[in-house]
C-alpha cells in the first residue's frame, strides 16, 4: 500500500471529527503521496493534527471512509477480525440470530459493507471499494465465530449489484462464494416461514429491518380484515394471518413479488384467508374507496420514495397521497400501520407529512407506537445515514 495523506481544509469536516465515518470531495484540500484507489491512507486536520485511517477512492464524492482513529492507527487483519466478532456479539445480545443482518455497515465500522444472515447462509453486499478488498477475509472471520457458538454456515453468496457500485468505479457482481447451493433458503420469523431468493431477491433477498415491526402489527390483527399495501413477498399480511386475522389482502406492483408471496402463504398454511393481488397501490386504493371497502388494518410498507435530498419535495406528495387513501380505507377504530424508508425522509418531515394526510381525510390518530429499524441495523449517532426507517402504528379515529 502506498503512504498516501488526505489533508482536509480548514475548518472542514466537523462530520468525522465527531465521530462520523465520511469525508467528502469538498473537504479535502490536498491527497499527497502515492496510492490506488481503495487504499488506506493517512487523514490529517489542516494543521497535519493525525485524524486516522481510512480508504480512499477518488472516483466517489464520499472520497475516504474512515476505519481506524487517532494517531498510530492501523487497518490490519487483526483490527478486521475484531470487528466481525463485535458484530456477531452485539446481534447474540440483541436480536433473534436465526435470520439476521451480521454487519451494517459504518454502523459497525466496516463502511461500505452488508452481510446477512439467513439460516445456514450468509449473503454480502460490498458497496465500496476499500472494505471489497477484505470481504472474503470478513467472511472467513464471521464464520470462525459462529462455529465457535455451534452455528455452521452451509455457503455464502454475493449480491453487490447496486448500481451505487458505479459510483465507487466498481463492476457490478453477483454469485457464489465457494460451493454452490439451492439459492431458495428457507428461514422462520416471528413464527412465520419463508423462502428468500438470495439470488434473485430485492437487494440481499429479505427485509430484515422490519422484524420487530412485523411482529407489532401481530396483536392488532387479530380477527382483523386487513389490506397490506407494497406488500413484496408478503411479509407484513402473513405476519397478520398467523396472527389470527380474519382475511388478509396483499396488494404489490411486482407480479414476481405476487408469486413468491403466495408461495410463502402456502408455506403457512394460510392460502385461503391470505390472497394476493398484483396491482399499482395508487390506483387500487381510490378504487377500493369508491366501492365503500373498510379494512380493521391498513399497511403501509412503500419502498423509499426519495434517495436524495433534491426529490424530498416529490417524495412528501407521495407519502401524504397513500397516507390520505390508507386512512380513509380504515373503519372507525381501526388501525393504520404506515413507515418510511428513506433516510432522507426525517423523521419529523415524515410526522408532519402524516399529520396533514390525517387533517385532509378528516380523521384523528391516536398513536399507539412509533419503532425504527431491528436492533441488527443498528443507528450509530454519528451516522446520520445509518437512521432511515421509520413506523409508526395509529388508530384511526373519526373527527368528532
Amino acid at each position: 500500500m502506498g503512504g498516501a495523506a488526505v489533508t482536509l481544509k480548514k475548518g472542514e469536516g466537523r462530520t468525522v471529527k465527531s465521530g462520523g465515518m465520511w469525508v467528502f470531495d469538498n473537504e479535502i484540500a490536498s491527497v499527497e503521496g502515492d496510492f490506488t484507489n481503495g487504499d488506506i491512507v493517512d487523514v490529517c486536520d489542516f494543521d497535519g493534527y493525525p485524524l486516522g485511517k481510512g480508504f480512499l477512492n477518488v472516483n466517489s464524492k464520499i472520497r475516504v471512509r474512515m476505519m481506524a482513529r487517532g494517531r498510530g492507527a492501523e487497518v490490519d487483519s487483526d483490527l478486521i477480525r475484531m470487528r466481525a466478532e463485535r458484530a456477531w456479539e452485539y446481534r447474540k445480545k440483541t436480536v433473534d440470530t436465526s435470520s439476521c443482518r451480521v454487519i451494517f455497515g459504518e454502523a459497525d465500522w466496516l463502511p461500505g459493507l452488508v452481510v446477512d444472515k439467513y439460516s445456514d447462509i450468509l449473503v454480502v453486499q460490498s458497496l465500496a471499494l476499500g472494505i471489497d478488498r477484505y470481504k472474503e477475509e470478513i467472511l472467513e472471520d464471521l464464520k470462525e465465530c459462529m462455529e465457535k457458538d455451534g452455528v455452521k454456515i452451509r455457503g455464502a453468496y454475493e449480491r453487490s449489484d447496486a448500481k451505487v457500485r458505479r459510483q465507487e468505479g466498481m463492476e457490478l457482481r453477483k454469485g457464489f462464494l465457494g460451493p454452490a447451493f439451492d439459492t431458495k433458503v428457507e428461514i422462520l420469523e416471528n413464527g412465520v416461514r419463508y423462502l428468500v431468493d438470495v439470488k434473485d431477491g430485492q437487494k440481499t433477498g429479505f427485509f430484515l429491518d422490519q422484524k420487530y415491526n412485523r411482529k407489532a402489527i401481530q396483536r392488532i390483527c387479530r380477527d382483523a380484515r386487513v389490506l397490506d399495501c407494497f406488500t413484496h413477498t408478503g411479509s407484513f399480511a402473513l405476519n397478520a394471518g398467523i396472527a389470527g386475522a380474519r382475511s388478509v389482502l396483499g396488494v404489490d406492483a411486482s407480479q414476481l413479488a405476487v408469486d413468491q408471496a403466495r408461495e410463502n402463504a402456502a408455506l403457512n398454511g394460510l392460502s385461503e384467508k391470505v390472497v394476493f393481488q398484483c396491482a399499482d397501490v395508487f390506483e387500487l386504493l381510490p378504487e377500493l374507496e369508491r366501492q365503500g371497502e373498510k379494512f380493521d388494518v391498513v399497511i403501509l410498507d412503500p419502498p423509499a420514495f426519495t434517495k436524495s435530498r433534491h426529490s424530498v419535495k416529490n417524495a412528501v406528495k407521495g407519502y401524504r397521497e397513500i397516507n390520505l387513501r390508507g386512512m380513509r380505507l380504515v373503519k372507525d377504530g381501526g388501525f393504520l400501520a404506515t413507515c418510511s424508508c428513506s433516510h432522507f425522509m426525517e423523521e419529523e418531515l415524515f410526522a408532519k407529512t402524516i399529520r396533514q394526510a390525517a387533517s385532509s381525510a378528516h380523521k384523528r390518530l391516536r398513536q399507539v407506537e412509533f419503532r425504527t429499524q431491528a436492533p441488527d441495523h443498528p443507528i450509530l449517532w454519528e451516522a446520520g445515514e445509518s437512521y432511515y426507517l421509520k413506523f409508526f402504528i395509529f388508530q384511526v379515529c373519526e373527527e368528532a
